[in-house]
């Protein structure tokens, strides 16, 4: 999902600059102009950070603490730091303390994993009432800026797509808001927005997947991303999510009127079918290459794990991750702590230890990219499970062989996790 963000975010920039294109304030934003120079302490890895900052912190953020782990005071300060005072963040700000104004390149996608990844780290950080007002603002700007749909687009006034609507949904699951009480002027939820993406089981190409958007026709075509994503937030869960239980082979099944969970359901079934050859996805053909050769799509794949151990079908996700555990390092120290976040969290979702995932150590790969964060705590307080902290256990650090207090967010069926 990484990649889309930043495809996203460069294409957002590159209108914006045309002038052409962008509905709404992202029609006005500049460009970002690229960071040179010395980056700041407590952000996390060594790369531009211009349209992925506030994403790879905020993942970084939700893997330490699903590892028992808690950012360094400094890291947290930095995030908090690049929020604007109306509550939302951009992908990154060079100068925090300049304040956001008009052109400020406000971003959907930032600012609800920001709110993720606050709502995971406030308890233990040094400032909790900072941090939790953070998440409060964060949560109301989102509400702000939703479209007559019920979804969010990637820039403000942008139309609503599958990925940044899903990622949004995460946001209130980290919060402990129904998705369905999240309405707008129009009153539709997320899930109306989610639900008018989902293609039918009859569809030739993609049976039960999600579109990230339609084409200009109206027709909507299966994208494994933006598929992976909404089966997430179709279970109201978040890019943390556990494994389920019991497990169930997943199957599409069309209803006269479907519901979240029964279009996830058919998201997943469809990730199952497109992993089940070489047990990883495939990049899309960049404008202009349709004919080059297919490159892997490591953090997809990862995401699609996640996704699939959360409907229940752990079994047909462990080929993929069991695939990661071979072929992803490289990609991982290339693409710094978002790669390492989401491979810890892939790990996380199938019950394995990040800490030997191949031959690498996840968990240490991650805390070098950054500040050096709070040693382990694993106090009952650490790891109890409740509507804001949940999800954020233990279990491969105390020994623990099942997961205990799973998920983040709820089920709408009341399905057992």
């Amino acid at each position: 999902m990484n990649t889309v963000r930043r495809a996203a975010a460069a294409a957002l920039a590159a209108v914006a600059v045309l002038g052409t294109g962008a509905a709404g304030q992202a029609s006005a934003a500049p460009s970002p102009t690229p960071t040179t120079g010395k980056l700041p302490a407590g952000l996390y890895g060594t790369k531009d950070p211009t349209y992925d900052g506030v994403w790879r912190q905020s993942l970084a953020f939700l893997a330490q603490r699903a590892t028992g782990y808690q950012p360094s005071d400094r890291a947290v300060e930095w995030l908090l730091g690049q929020q604007c005072d109306d509550g939302s963040f951009a992908s990154y700000r060079a100068d925090a303390a300049k304040p956001c104004d008009a052109k400020t390149m406000r971003d959907t996608n930032a600012t609800a994993v920001a709110v993720q990844a606050l709502a995971a780290v406030r308890r233990q950080s040094a400032a909790p009432e900072k941090a939790d007002q953070a998440v409060k603002d964060g949560t109301a700007w989102l509400k702000t800026v939703q479209n007559e749909d019920g979804g969010w687009g990637y820039g403000v006034g942008g139309a609503s797509d599958a990925n940044s609507t899903s990622v949004v949904v995460g946001a209130l699951a980290a919060t402990g808001t129904r998705p369905t009480t999240f309405t707008s002027a129009g009153g539709r939820t997320p899930y109306d927005a989610l639900l008018a993406f989902a293609l039918p089981c009859t569809d030739k190409e993609g049976p039960g997947a999600f579109a990230y958007q339609p084409d200009k026709a109206g027709k909507l075509f299966a994208n494994a991303d933006a598929t992976a994503a909404a089966a997430l937030a179709g279970l109201g869960k978040s890019m943390v999510a556990t494994k389920a239980s019991p497990e169930q082979a997943p199957a599409c099944a069309d209803l006269s009127k479907p519901t979240p969970e029964r279009a996830a359901l058919n998201g997943a079934s469809y990730l199952a079918k497109a992993l089940a050859k070489t047990h990883h996805l495939v990049q899309p053909p960049m404008p202009g290459a349709a004919d080059a050769a297919e490159q892997p799509d490591f953090g997809n794949t990862a995401d699609a794990v996640v996704a699939l151990s959360a409907a229940g079908a752990a079994k047909e996700a462990m080929p993929a991750l069991e695939w990661l555990e071979k072929n992803s390092a490289a990609w991982a120290k290339e693409n710094g702590p978002a790669a390492y976040a989401q491979l810890v969290l892939a790990a996380r979702a199938t019950e394995t230890d990040p800490r030997k995932f191949g031959s690498v150590d996840l968990v240490e790969r991650l805390n070098a990219a950054g500040p050096a964060p709070k040693s382990p705590d694993t106090s009952a307080s650490s790891t109890t499970s409740d509507d804001e902290d949940s999800g954020f256990d233990l279990w491969w650090i105390i020994g623990i062989g099942t997961v205990v207090g799973v998920g983040i967010g709820f089920l709408l069926s009341g399905r057992k996790k």
